[in-house]
């Protein structure tokens, strides 16, 4: 089994990377290293292909690198809200191209399944909880609007091309390698950048906002089962069955806190 991995050196694909490899896959990685590190892939590096590449580029700079592959997990892209709002060109750019020139790079080579990292984001502020898939679709900013529009060409290409493609909408991921860097990224790792920094906890509003955790490895296990699965064209939430208020999570990083 050969697998392509875009954006493998980052938080879940370089977890996803580390488990494709002991299962004894074949793995290419696609990255060009904007958020990821070739850090996170040290321990595979002499296992795998690494190719430093901007999918957003052009379908045909990166066409090359799927020759014989059997899945392709596309998670390159680019997270966080206030830099979306800033450069929406960017987030358009490799989100929505991206994922574009992913598709018809996996279409030419006849793929066995394609699985896309979606976002929870496009449910905005969800008006139930739990919040299932036919909730209504609400992108509150770029970041959420152009993942949701990579994702409806997952699914439209699936649909009008007969592709076995799958679309993952994440939750909150936390585990090892989560990134720490940015100001704006998910409420773990600005919390373990500032534990790191020594720092006192930044908690917006009283902390009693809840979210939706689920840990790397449970979402590194879904993605290969939904690779080995037979399901295609089909949507699905990503996330903890129970919600953890801010605070709950400052008690457990266990360091000062202030609230803004």
């Amino acid at each position: 089994m050969k697998c392509l991995v875009t954006g493998g050196a980052g938080f879940i694909g370089s977890n996803l990377v580390d488990r494709l490899v002991k299962l004894g896959y074949q793995v290419i990685v696609l990255d060009n290293l904007s958020t990821g590190r070739l850090s996170n892939l040290l321990q595979v590096k002499n296992k795998i292909e690494f190719v430093n590449v901007d999918v957003a580029n052009s379908e045909n700079s990166i066409g090359q690198y799927f020759n014989d592959v059997d899945w392709v997990f596309h998670l390159a892209g680019l997270a966080d809200i206030v830099p979306s709002i800033k450069n929406p060109y960017n987030y358009f750019q490799t989100n929505v191209k991206g994922t574009l020139n992913i598709l018809e790079a996996s279409k030419k080579i006849k793929i066995k399944k394609l699985i896309y990292s979606a976002s929870a984001s496009c449910y905005g502020i969800p008006e139930k909880y739990p919040t299932d898939e036919k909730s209504k679709i609400d992108p509150q900013y770029p970041y959420a609007l152009t993942k949701f529009l990579g994702e409806q060409l997952v699914i439209h290409w699936a649909k009008v091309y007969h592709m076995p493609n799958i679309s993952l909408r994440f939750f909150n991921a936390y585990g090892p390698r989560s990134r720490t860097t940015g100001a704006y990224g998910a409420v773990f790792g600005v919390f373990l950048a500032q534990k790191l920094a020594n720092k006192p906890l930044t908690i917006v509003g009283d902390g009693n906002q809840t979210r939706s955790f689920i840990y790397v490895s449970d979402v590194v296990n879904i993605m290969i089962k939904c690779a080995k699965s037979k399901i295609t064209n089909e949507i699905f939430n990503v996330g903890g069955k129970e919600t953890v208020k801010i605070n709950n999570i400052v008690k457990l990083i266990k360091s000062k806190k202030i609230y803004i």
